[in-house]
């Protein structure tokens, strides 16, 4: 008996800490249906026939079928779309990383007269909206005789004042001893920035390049400023023609969607260890 005792106190703590894990974990199971059910509804209204949207969302498909996505392919040229939209996330992906880590390491390793005004500078373009640049850009991109080009899609993405803040505040992190070693050994700044630093800021390169590539897949205004043939269409830009071509056909539409959503969400399952990290890495919360 006096063992009996001596462990119910254990026991009923024990069940006390259990209570919490178990609602946080039926909290969270609930969260992520919630923010997968529209998802879900997307491939199931893809593969349902003659899908509508009148009816409200349904799991239950009756005879599926993979008709819309022949649909979407013999409408339009899909994949010189999906590619054209690959290869420019790429590109403005690339991009980014290299104009934001080369500059985030000038504002972190190389005293220059007015670095601070600078970077400040760089940080209030946060708050200008690409609606207020559109005109400006689509006005230069006109003079200069690149509008409806691959350049003109690329350009506004070519740097990040974004990804130049992560990687700054990623590179401050980087003990300055090991500059000053490599220093001792003969290496100069291309050197040290590309044997050093950026090895050591890899989670905050790839969460720069997760919300690039993101960015400038899920690009919709400026491609539909600055485009007007349909060779350089991406796939934001098709999917709006689509949705026009086909009114009532909600299944082919859905299946456009899911073609457009699938590239992101591997990028970023894939990543996602890197992206938190990253943030960690660079203090952000």
């Amino acid at each position: 008996m006096p063992e009996l005792t001596a462990t119910r106190p254990e026991s009923r703590t024990g069940r006390r800490r259990a209570l919490p894990k178990l609602f946080w974990a039926l909290a969270l199971t609930l969260g992520a249906a919630v923010m997968l059910f529209p998802f879900l509804w997307t491939v199931i209204t893809s593969i349902t026939p003659d899908g509508t949207l009148a009816s409200g969302p349904t799991l239950l498909v009756e005879d599926p079928t993979l008709d819309a996505y022949r649909q979407l392919f013999d409408a339009m040229p899909m994949w010189r779309i999906v590619a054209n939209s690959f290869w420019i996330a790429i590109a403005s992906t690339l991009f980014q990383l290299i104009t934001g880590a080369m500059a985030a390491y000038a504002f972190t390793r190389i005293a220059f007269p007015g670095r601070q005004a600078v970077f400040a500078v760089y940080l209030a373009t946060l708050m200008v909206p690409l609606q207020v640049l559109v005109v400006p850009l689509f006005i230069q991109m006109t003079r200069a005789q690149l509008s409806d080009t691959y350049f003109a899609l690329l350009a506004p993405s070519i740097a990040s004042a974004f990804g130049i803040f992560l990687l700054k505040q990623s590179m401050e992190s980087v003990p300055r001893e090991l500059d000053e070693a490599a220093t001792l050994d003969g290496a100069h700044h291309l050197r040290i920035f590309a044997q050093v630093v950026l090895p050591l800021t890899r989670p905050a390169l790839a969460t720069v390049a997760v919300f690039a590539f993101m960015g400038s897949w899920n690009s919709y205004l400026w491609p539909l400023v600055v485009i007007r043939s349909p060779e350089l269409m991406t796939l934001p830009l098709g999917l709006a023609t689509l949705q026009g071509q086909f009114t009532t056909q909600w299944n082919v539409v859905m299946a456009g969607s899911v073609v457009s959503v699938l590239p992101i969400a591997i990028v970023y399952i894939f990543a996602q260890r890197y992206i938190i990290a990253g943030f960690a890495h660079s203090g952000l919360k």
